[in-house]
């Protein structure tokens, strides 16, 4: 039988939060089996290019990256945000390793390809490398992965966390049995976004359909509910969308995700 294994990525509401981070880095820490992190910068990067006097683009809620700002995120995804994790995680005794996808090349992504909009240096992942994550979960080593990729030729590249944790999911699943969590602000998946206990338990492909015709489902949670689908579609055993007590064994209310 496959090992278990977590792939956990937490957003914002989490990271900008010290007492939020302090518990979910308990909570992470006692999450049992093999596991690994992942992790988005929040509106930090957005505040330190402020500071920088760097200018921050953003379309339709999508940050353009040049040149400058690509200095930034690196400084503050790679750097500030990611060693404050897994600082935070070392002291639950959870023996944490900070990476970006060109550490051990775990994550080649290639530049998004311009067509509407230039989206600068914004990577679309082609694959994890399973060997090389592999290797650290075997060596006891939990590993936190910030939102970057590179495209193999000495380029970093800006990349979806949400995306970059699914495709972790993917690559491993032929090895272990996966299961994806995306951990933000809400409960899990809202039948009425007016009510954060209105959470709907279970969602498949029959009735996401229902919830896209209905608009219950809708705005920022598409994409992420795309990310879920596509990894189940790639043999991921299970998703899981809710806030960071779902990773409490003792958790009932979260929305699981099947096919």
């Amino acid at each position: 039988m496959k090992p278990e294994l977590s792939i956990v990525k937490i957003g914002g509401n989490i990271i900008e939060d010290l007492a939020a981070l302090t518990q979910f880095a308990g909570l992470f820490a006692e999450h049992k089996g093999l596991k690994i992190l992942v992790h988005g910068g929040g509106k930090l990067a957005t505040e330190m290019a402020q500071r920088l006097g760097v200018a921050s683009q953003l379309v339709g809620g999508r940050r353009i990256t040049d040149a400058e700002s690509l200095e930034v995120i690196t400084m503050v995804y790679a750097g500030l945000v990611n060693k404050n994790i897994v600082a935070k995680l070392q002291a639950k005794e959870c023996n944490a390793i900070g990476l970006s996808g060109a550490d051990a090349n775990t994550i080649l992504a290639h530049k998004r390809p311009v067509k509407e909009i230039d989206f600068g240096f914004v990577g679309d992942v082609e694959g994890a490398n399973a060997g090389a994550i592999s290797a650290l979960l075997q060596a006891n080593f939990v590993p936190v992965f910030c939102a970057m990729t590179h495209d193999g030729n000495g380029q970093l590249l800006n990349t979806n966390a949400d995306t970059i944790a699914s495709e972790i999911a993917i690559a491993l699943s032929g090895a272990y049995r996966t299961t994806l969590y995306y951990c933000f602000e809400k409960k899990g998946v809202l039948k009425n976004r007016e009510d954060d206990n209105s959470v709907i338990p279970y969602i498949d492909m029959e009735s996401y359909q229902q919830l896209l015709e209905k608009k219950i489902v809708a705005d920022g949670m598409l994409p992420k509910l795309e990310n879920c689908f596509h990894a189940l579609q790639r043999d991921v055993d299970k998703v899981c969308i809710g806030n960071m007590s779902m990773l409490n064994p003792s958790s009932t209310l979260f929305t699981t995700i099947t096919l």
